[in-house]
């Protein structure tokens, strides 16, 4: 098949017609079955060096215009017959693109979870900043709080996004090292 995508910023291996990029699509979202925001498609995407942004936005309103997308208050999810298309055609994919749009595609929709979950608060006092990373139990149970001083936003930052990658893992730390378990995880 020829190229016929605009390829600036895809990397070697990346997706070069536009048949493959709207194919890309139906699989990510056939395969995390959860709706994800145009912002979130083109970030899957293009943060991975897939294809260009200006391809996934096309061929998202393609897919969108053809119906095999459909565009709900939370974001796009797969029809039955881009589910098809996504199962029909995935394989002439390259495994590594699906893999790295699939990766990509679930680690956002964890750290989506995170921050519905668990939460974080950053207080400002004259020489830095105070963060309080919240891990909840679910149901309104608040399993730790841990408050830490660091000595400006930037780190603050940086914990708060820490915090939401892995916040349970925060946790089994604690709780190991405080309960003198912690030859392993």
């Amino acid at each position: 098949m020829s190229q016929n995508a605009f390829t600036g910023g895809v990397d070697p291996g990346g997706l070069w017609t536009k048949n493959d990029v709207r194919i890309l699509i139906c699989y990510v979202l056939a395969s995390v079955d959860a709706p994800l925001t145009e912002e979130d498609l083109c970030g899957v995407i293009q943060g991975r060096a897939l294809a260009n942004y200006f391809e996934t936005a096309d061929a998202l309103a393609a897919l969108s215009q053809l119906g095999h997308v459909a565009k709900g208050p939370a974001g796009y999810t797969v029809t039955a017959t881009g589910r098809q298309v996504a199962q029909d055609l995935d394989s002439g994919l390259p495994l590594a693109v699906r893999d790295k749009a699939l990766e990509s595609a679930l680690t956002l929709l964890a750290l989506g979870r995170a921050k519905r979950e668990h939460r974080v608060e950053v207080t400002e006092d004259g020489s830095g900043c105070r963060v309080t990373c919240h891990l909840s139990g679910g149901e309104g149970l608040e399993l730790m709080s841990l408050t830490l001083y660091v000595p400006d936003k930037r780190q603050a930052r940086m914990v708060e996004e820490r915090f939401y990658q892995e916040p349970n893992l925060l946790y089994q730390r604690v709780l190991a090292t405080l309960t003198g378990d912690d030859t392993g995880e």
